[in-house]
């Protein structure tokens, strides 16, 4: 099985942080964000990793690059300045990612929740969604979950998406747009119960500002 880490992103919530280092390279516990992700994936047994790259990403290459301890095929794709969103920067990569579903991570989340590479999609279902509580700076959240299948119609959703996902490259079927989110098509999809979902209670954080570092850095103290 293989996976994708988003890694596009700018980061400006990051303020100073970011203005020379792109987000993923920022360190947890003397490890890089998307070092975190990569071991991860590797301990899980993913075969191969997809990274999106683009503000200051030739950063993010060079210390990929520059790591033999990986031990894991992992192949790039610069976005230069024009992004492509989330989704748009999937899409892209699935002439990479192949016609098989594939793990999906965001490079700034940092958790303890284990990735399993043997997990599969039910029939019919395009996407899996870890699912975790509404942190304080998103408390509409954005899913919730019925009968393991996951909705999204709610004005105020108890769940919000971790950004840790299996994704079937069939959800992007009929997809044109070079510039697209990924959330609207989960939300479609999950009005057709093709979108399912877990909830996670464990440690999970997303990293989109120094103050959500500063909880992760004082956690693990």
């Amino acid at each position: 099985m293989k996976a994708m880490i988003l890694a596009a992103g700018r980061g400006k919530r990051m303020g100073s942080l970011t203005s020379k280092l792109p987000k993923p390279l920022i360190q947890v516990n003397k490890k890089t964000l998307i070092d975190h992700q990569i071991f991860k994936l590797k301990k899980a047994g993913i075969s191969e990793i997809v990274i999106n790259v683009s503000w200051l990403g030739s950063q993010i290459i060079d210390h990929v690059s520059n790591k033999a301890s990986y031990g894991i095929k992992i192949s790039f794709l610069d976005e230069g300045k024009n992004m492509l969103g989330t989704g748009g920067g999937i899409y892209n990569a699935l002439q990479l990612l192949g016609q098989e579903p594939f793990w999906l991570v965001n490079a700034d989340v940092y958790s303890d929740y284990e990735i399993d590479s043997t997990k599969q999609l039910k029939s019919n279902s395009l996407a899996h969604l870890i699912l975790v509580n509404n942190p304080s700076h998103h408390p509409d959240g954005d899913f919730f979950i019925k009968d393991g299948f996951v909705h999204a119609h709610q004005a105020t959703n108890p769940y919000t998406f971790s950004g840790m996902s299996i994704i079937s490259p069939e959800i992007f079927k009929g997809s044109s747009d070079k510039v697209f989110a990924l959330e609207p098509l989960l939300v479609v999809n999950a009005s057709m119960n093709r979108v399912t979902g877990e909830y996670f209670n464990g440690n999970w954080v997303d990293v989109g500002s120094p103050e959500r570092l500063a909880v992760i850095e004082s956690s693990l103290k």
